[in-house]
């Protein structure tokens, strides 16, 4: 028995709702996911299968796309200045031949700062201060500024220090301040205990017989790039379902995977930041959706060993994933298969949360033909 559909869309989005039926139809019984966009700051897709629309998830990397637009505002309000040097907010930061570094490639991932040679403890990892305490005195792994490769459980950490150096308050603080109360997100850095009813633990998803052969065959990488970067080089670090299922990272809500949120959070989040919602502004002025949008970093990644592009922060969407988008498109996916982005020139706002994570990690496959929906639909409206 599959779950039932339930939600609204738009005129002109019925074929969104007819693509999220079939792969409900043809998931697990126990599927739980949501659907949700904007066009031009108006909801146009609201679709859900499980306990409801305002069931809580964890979306990992997606929780980066707020740490961003927070520093994008900051940005805009010329509390920070991209090209100066991370050292001008941030002295400490200049050990071990990091100094020269501006905050333009840190938000790049050009840094070389993706983990520790010692690794974190989970403790560690579900706070900010903490993380940036011990990088400061991390060795970079590359030359700063000369490759990049995504910085995953670390960035919220470092661009997190920044902010807190330039303006004494938290990632966290100013997020809630200025974007999620403001704009009513069901989006949280810092779930509170009176939401926790409405928090669904997350469930792994594993890999089918054919996929786990083909895992047991790859040689151990105890110590690669890519296992310093997932802290993955430090035993007994737990499953990847352990973070967002610890009321500690539920409750600091770190910047780089410690957010919780629904579809309709996500979705209203980049909203805000390109268009009016609810009479109310855009968060993010013309000129600086350009510059969040533009690509920043893109070719050979060094950590996940494949063709990435990162703007400034946020995953360039459009040339990681879904080419039909528009350029300056910007957002950021999460390891559980959660997605969420803006294509300003479509006026599309996105977002998707699951409560199993999607094998192998990263934006879930069904993202793909619902975003060509609802794109598709965006631009004949």
């Amino acid at each position: 028995m599959t779950q039932e559909i339930h939600g609204t869309v738009a005129d002109g989005f019925e074929e969104v709702r007819a693509r999220f039926a079939a792969f409900v139809a043809g998931e697990r019984p126990d599927y739980e996911g949501q659907l949700c966009a904007y066009v031009h700051g108006r909801k146009v897709v609201d679709l859900w299968a499980g306990p409801g629309p305002d069931a809580l998830y964890g979306v990992f990397s997606s929780t980066k796309g707020a740490a961003y637009l927070v520093v994008a505002l900051l940005v805009q309000d010329g509390t920070l200045e991209l090209d100066r040097k991370v050292t001008y907010y941030w002295p400490e930061f200049a050990a071990e031949g990091k100094g020269a570094l501006t905050l333009r490639d840190l938000l790049a991932h050009r840094a070389g700062l993706v983990g520790l040679d010692a690794g974190f403890s989970p403790e560690e990892l579900a706070d900010d201060r903490a993380i940036a305490e011990r990088l400061a005195d991390q060795k970079p792994f590359w030359r700063p500024g000369t490759a990049f490769g995504y910085h995953a459980l670390v960035m919220g950490a470092l661009v997190g220090e920044v902010v807190r150096r330039a303006t004494g308050r938290t990632v966290q603080e100013l997020y809630e301040d200025r974007v999620r109360v403001p704009y009513g997100l069901d989006f949280h850095l810092g779930l509170p205990e009176a939401d926790e009813p409405r928090f669904r633990s997350v469930q792994p998803m594993l890999p089918t017989p054919e996929q786990q052969a083909e895992l047991d065959a790859q040689p151990a990488e105890r110590h690669s790039l890519a296992a310093i970067a997932y802290n993955a080089h430090v035993p007994d670090t737990g499953a990847l379902e352990d973070h967002p299922n610890s009321r500690t990272v539920r409750a600091k809500g770190p910047a780089s995977a410690g957010g919780v949120a629904s579809a309709r959070g996500l979705a209203r989040m980049y909203a805000a930041a390109i268009s009016e919602v609810d009479d109310r502004a855009p968060l993010l002025k013309p000129d600086m959706i350009a510059e969040v949008g533009q690509i920043h970093s893109v070719g050979y990644d060094l950590v996940s060993r494949a063709h990435r592009a990162f703007a400034l922060g946020f995953q360039a969407t459009a040339d990681v994933a879904y080419p039909f988008l528009g350029a300056g498109t910007f957002g950021h996916s999460g390891a559980g298969g959660s997605q969420a982005f803006a294509d300003p020139r479509s006026g599309l706002a996105y977002g998707y949360t699951r409560r199993r994570i999607a094998y192998p990690g990263g934006a879930a496959e069904e993202n793909e033909r619902f975003v060509r929906a609802i794109h598709a639909a965006a631009l004949r409206g």
